[in-house]
């Protein structure tokens, strides 16, 4: 089922009031509530450049490497790959000794609601948690960003050109996501991805049984969580159906609106995907059990540090995971946590990507990757940079269920990319220019074309020293 856009004075709401008011059944097939979104995305591309990049080390992000190749970008969409393309009419960049990949994509993000810079005790600076309650199924992270947090514009400086916005990880049920594109606006729906899917961030483990515990609330055990998420889903199960009875004909009024079942609802058809926090191996299999009972599917694990020891479970499941590359030990549930865990996942056939989880990892995904990767070469295991490009693209972008649109360099994708000063799994590379729908959201050789929010206005510009991979004139400092 698709997203179906309408104003803030939605259709819903107005058969819905019809419904109420005259005691009828609005004429024909009614929407279900949970597949409309009533603050649609207002996002407008900055002015695109058709443009051929050519001679470059290109990655497409679905595991081919390209040499002294072009891409050639017209209307906001890749248009070709290859070698020695000629066409008239386009800006030609000169990409020689330089390398292409895809937009990176950051499928766990908190920017925005867990603001840099924050300080001890700083209460306005995080809106990431609503944890009043286990379950905060009805929250929405949009009505909580911040757009003016300084990490979006340092996201996109390292070729982030799309973000995952989730909120934390403290109730069982956290609440929607939000997927939007770091460019500079005044308000969220300005940057919200059109036509993306909503998430339901859920979280099993240490973190719910521990901070309702301590409060003498349920759950105060592993055991409790799932018994609070299945109770959960029952009555989803029962909302759903007068829903549907209600669309079908078979009943003359809709059932009374509950946002935390709305949610619930849209995970159970589908609609909403769940990205579930959750360490060990065995939380994982029990909630793919819990997922499997209810008939829905995990579309990642996020963290994920024993998705190692349960490989065939999750291929069979359909499930992805977002990790870290080599987090460890600050909680009991991470303590088998190891370096090679995303080595072994992807090459056991599994899905795979990293993810930030904070703001200062969130500029540094490429690196992420590499060290992960190393990991896996230590291990024996084959991993070259046009494979692990996907763990920050193609894969991330299947998780959000945006495959057809970003995270590959082909024919029809949306012309998000980013041309690298060298190989970007290199500590010493930067980000050069970094494309959104075509449009040139970011260039490091003329900064100042491209401010960044209030905060960093004061930051200095003016001592330049040569990067030492390109040549190219480095700002410092870098935030």
């Amino acid at each position: 089922m698709k997203w179906i856009y309408a104003s803030r004075a939605c259709l819903m709401a107005a058969a819905v009031c019809v419904s109420a008011a005259t005691g009828a059944r609005p004429a024909g097939r009614v929407p279900l509530p949970f597949t409309i979104d009533p603050y649609p995305s207002t996002y407008q591309p900055l002015p695109r450049t058709d443009m051929l990049i050519v001679g470059a080390t290109i990655l497409d992000g679905a595991g081919q490497r390209i040499e002294d190749g072009d891409v050639l970008v017209r209307d906001g969409k890749v248009v070709a790959i290859g070698h020695g393309l000629k066409v008239k009419g386009v800006t030609v960049v000169d990409a020689h000794g330089r390398w292409v990949t895809p937009g990176i994509i950051d499928v766990h993000s908190h920017d925005g609601v867990y603001s840099i810079p924050s300080t001890s005790g700083d209460v306005d600076s995080s809106d990431v948690s609503e944890i009043s309650d286990p379950n905060a199924a009805d929250t929405w992270i949009e009505h909580a960003v911040n757009t003016q947090d300084p990490a979006f514009s340092v996201a996109l400086s390292s070729g982030v050109t799309t973000l995952q916005i989730l909120p934390g990880s403290t109730p069982l049920f956290s609440g929607r996501s939000v997927i939007v594109k770091p460019v500079p606006a005044a308000d969220i729906h300005a940057m919200k991805f059109p036509g993306a899917g909503q998430g339901l961030k859920m979280a099993c483990g240490e973190n719910p049984k521990s901070f309702f515990g301590e409060k003498g609330r349920a759950p105060n055990s592993r055991q409790g969580e799932v018994a609070l998420v299945r109770a959960a889903f029952l009555k989803a199960q029962d909302y759903l159906q007068a829903w549907r009875e209600y669309e079908s004909g078979a009943r003359s009024k809709p059932p009374a609106r509950d946002l935390k079942l709305d949610t619930l609802a849209g995970v159970l058809t589908g609609d909403i995907a769940v990205h579930m926090h959750c360490y060990r191996s065995g939380d994982l299999t029990t909630m793919l059990g819990v997922a499997a009972e209810f008939g829905f599917r995990i579309r990642a694990f996020h963290h994920a540090t024993e998705a190692y020891k349960v490989v065939g479970q999750l291929k069979k499941a359909g499930t992805c995971v977002a990790v870290w590359s080599d987090w460890w030990g600050f909680k009991m549930e991470l303590v088998d946590a190891i370096r090679e865990n995303a080595a072994i996942v992807d090459a056991a056939g599994g899905c795979v990507m990293m993810h930030s989880d904070s703001a200062t990892v969130g500029q540094r995904l490429t690196i992420e990757a590499a060290k992960a990767a190393a990991a896996g070469r230590r291990a024996g295991l084959n991993m070259p940079p046009e494979h692990i490009i996907r763990w920050i693209t193609s894969a991330p972008a299947k998780a959000l269920g945006l495959e057809d649109r970003i995270g590959t360099l082909a024919a029809g994708r949306n012309a998000d990319l980013v041309i690298w000063s060298g190989d970007p799994f290199s500590i010493y590379t930067k980000a050069d220019q970094v494309f959104i729908d075509g449009a040139l959201a970011y260039d490091r050789s003329t900064p100042q074309r491209f401010p960044g929010p209030d905060l960093l206005l004061g930051r200095p510009e003016s001592r330049r020293v040569p990067d030492p991979v390109s040549g190219r004139p480095e700002v410092e400092p870098h935030p």
